[in-house]
């Protein structure tokens, strides 16, 4: 049976990324804890793993280095050395050395060689004079591939090498799992030399019962080596809690091969099993591998695990699309089979389009994510960028558990990197500075998300000086952005987002240049999101953005102005209004009406986008409520709720302001999505006060 290996690598590239970045969090959490003995065991656990993974692989240079590392942990853990600032920094430059050799590993990349040979040599002195290792150091860009890659500079196998007699019995998902079992006899060969390899059959069922996808294989390797016992077990880590794996000297072997013990009886007399396969194995008492093999898999090992399956994106992003053509072809059916005025028919197709609508509901949430995993990245921009600029800064989180659309988490990363270096370098005030002003030393950054609305809400708010509005303002008018002072303080703040804006006195590493907010913005808007300020000077300022949870399907509101349709987004929908003929002639060039004593601004969408055709004497509002901001969209038909497929709209229509994207209706005409936050840039609004001839609506 064929082996994916392009699969099994592709699993050891994502593991170890996740690896890198639980260390990455433990290091960052303990410089507030530095005896945190569980944080230094997770830490030592996860370059453990990622050394016997890579080892697996034959990826050498990050064996040699991650040993290195782990050396220093196995010490700190040990309590031989202690924790302090200078080993977390040390730690964390290795942790980004081991992630750059594992984006080498899996890009072939020869250009940055020599740059990771330098980068871990002097990591490695390092770690030398920290940790006080004597003799030769490990080469930092690896061991040769003749030599074992757990034995640094040994030439051949010693003659202090122990013979150690390896018996496996392969789980009977291994295949499964996109493993061959040989390729684990050849991982051996790296560690020692393998003088004897003898192969068995366990527990082959009949012809008609058999299943080739299942292993029936079991090995005994006589492996000869400076290794010890938990070295050669890491080689079988991948399948551990599927598979019998003892490791023996042979010596012990030899004695006790005229006799037949159960394995616990070997645990008693020999300290030569490992612990983690005591408890599964002992249970049974049994000599018979095969068993112990079928109690393990039909046991509990695993199992939390088998609750989980990883599957590549451009899949989830496939099934996506199928969905929305999906909803589209329903959409069509039921307006069939409404025109054919058949009530079985109709009924049919009704079903059908509620079951279309669970499973689009269980589409988007395969493609939903907790944002906290995007907010824990920060922890270590926080703590460089701090350091850089001699200030005292943490990062706090909440809201973490806050779900969102993969694609847009994955667009958003950037605008929040900007935000959140901004409030750090314009922010949060010196030390010195917070000292003179009676706040605490230590500044920080709040990060926070929640829904409203039917959107997703992100924060960034900081305790530092705030924004000087005479002093935007000042830096507007000298720049030519503005002819005059603008009323609000909200007109203010949006002076930030101008191309080329700074009120930077002076150009740095982290900002100056005048570019960036303006970007943060045009992403945002591409997002069909918006982004706000709001200050308070020498208390701080909050930067909120509200993003759509998907950029794929929604529920919307079908309206119709003329022979234009447009959709909704239907969690904006607050309530529908229905205008007499008088009514509507006394709302035309007053732009507001009168909502129950509430001033509500109005936009004509016939008069917005010129639509010409289809006069009608009567119109409704729809009231919309972006969470921030209310108004009215006046239009001439209600034709209600809609299963929306978001379709991207060309170059052409890039200018065109107030439109989000389009979508095909069931009659496979189009109708194009408003961006209703978009809309509101076009609002005039009026003064509070109610004027006694504004229309009064009636509700529908």
């Amino acid at each position: 049976m064929s082996i994916n290996l392009d699969a099994v690598l592709q699993t050891f590239f994502i593991e170890s990324r996740e690896l890198l970045e639980d260390m990455e969090e433990c290091l960052l959490k303990m410089e507030s804890d530095l005896r945190n003995q569980e944080l230094i065991d997770a830490i030592f656990r996860a370059a453990h793993t990622i050394k016997g993974s890579a080892g697996l692989f034959g990826f050498d240079e990050i064996v040699s280095f991650t040993h290195v590392v782990e050396d220093m942990l196995d010490r700190l853990r040990g309590g031989s050395l202690c924790m302090n600032e200078r080993k977390i920094a040390l730690l964390l430059s290795c942790r980004d050395h081991i992630a750059r050799l594992v984006e080498a590993a899996g890009t072939d990349g020869e250009s940055t060689a020599e740059d990771l040979n330098s980068n871990g040599a002097s990591l490695l002195e390092q770690l030398k004079e920290i940790s006080d290792f004597g003799g030769d150091l490990p080469d930092p860009c690896g061991v040769s591939t003749s030599q074992p890659a757990a034995i640094i500079n040994t030439g051949s196998v010693a003659d202090e090498a122990v013979s150690w007699r390896i018996s496996v019995v392969f789980g009977r998902e291994v295949f499964r799992f996109g493993m061959d079992p040989v390729s684990f006899v050849n991982a051996l060969t790296r560690k020692g030399e393998v003088t004897r390899v003898e192969s068995r059959v366990v527990d082959m069922p009949a012809l008609e019962e058999f299943d080739p996808e299942d292993c029936y294989w079991a090995a005994d390797i006589q492996l000869r080596t400076l290794c010890s016992k938990e070295d050669i077990l890491e080689t079988f880590d991948f399948i551990a809690d599927c598979s019998v794996i003892n490791v023996t000297q042979a010596f012990a072997v030899e004695q006790s091969k005229p006799q037949e013990y159960l394995l616990s009886d070997l645990i008693c007399g020999e300290d030569v099993t490992a612990s983690a396969q005591v408890d599964p194995a002992t249970s049974s008492q049994s000599p018979q591998p095969a068993s112990l093999l079928k109690n393990m898999s039909s046991g509990s090992v695993g199992s939390k695990d088998s609750q989980y399956v990883r599957v590549h994106a451009e899949k989830l992003d496939s099934l996506i699309n199928l969905v929305g053509e999906l909803v589209i072809a329903g959409a069509g059916a039921s307006l069939l089979a409404k025109s054919c005025k058949n009530d079985l028919l109709f009924e049919a197709t009704s079903s059908i389009s509620s079951l279309v609508e669970h499973i689009r509901d269980g589409a988007l949430k395969l493609r939903m994510i907790p944002i906290g995993d995007t907010f824990n990245r920060y922890q270590r921009v926080v703590r460089d960028v701090s350091k850089e600029l001699g200030k005292q800064i943490e990062l706090k989180i909440s809201g973490g558990e806050t779900e969102l659309d993969k694609t847009v988490i994955e667009k958003i990363g950037d605008p929040l990197m900007h935000l959140i270096r901004n409030a750090m370098d314009h922010g949060i005030e010196s030390p010195q500075e917070r000292q003179d002003a009676r706040k605490p030393v230590k500044g920080s950054v709040h990060l926070n998300a929640y829904h409203e609305s039917g959107n997703i809400v992100i924060e960034i708010t900081d305790d530092g000086r705030g924004l000087d509005k005479d002093r935007i303002v000042s830096k507007a008018l000298e720049k030519g952005l503005i002819s005059a002072p603008p009323g609000s303080d909200q007109e203010i703040f949006n002076l930030i987002f101008e191309p080329g804006f700074s009120t930077a006195s002076t150009i740095t590493n982290i900002s100056g240049r005048g570019v960036g907010m303006d970007v943060v913005r045009r992403n945002i808007d591409a997002l069909r999101g918006s982004i706000e300020l709001d200050s308070k000077m020498a208390e701080g300022t909050t930067v909120r953005i509200r993003l759509p949870l998907t950029l794929a399907i929604i529920d919307g509101f079908l309206v119709a102005v003329g022979k234009s349709r447009y959709v909704i987004p239907l969690d904006m929908v607050q309530e529908c209004i229905e205008l007499s003929d008088s009514q509507f002639s006394a709302t035309k060039g007053k732009q507001y009406l009168d909502l129950r004593g509430e001033v509500l601004p109005l936009i004509f969408l016939r008069e917005h986008f010129s639509v010409k055709e289809g006069v009608s004497k009567r119109a409704n509002v729809v009231v919309i409520n972006t969470g921030d901001r209310k108004f009215g969209l006046v239009v001439d038909e209600l034709q209600g709720e809609f299963q929306t497929v978001i379709k991207p709209l060309g170059k052409l229509f890039s200018v065109v302001k107030g439109i989000a994207g389009s979508t095909i209706l069931g009659d496979g005409s189009v109708a194009l999505i408003l961006d209703a936050v978009s809309l509101t840039k076009d609002i005039h609004r009026p003064d509070k006060k109610i004027n006694s001839d504004l229309a009064v609506p009636q509700m529908v």
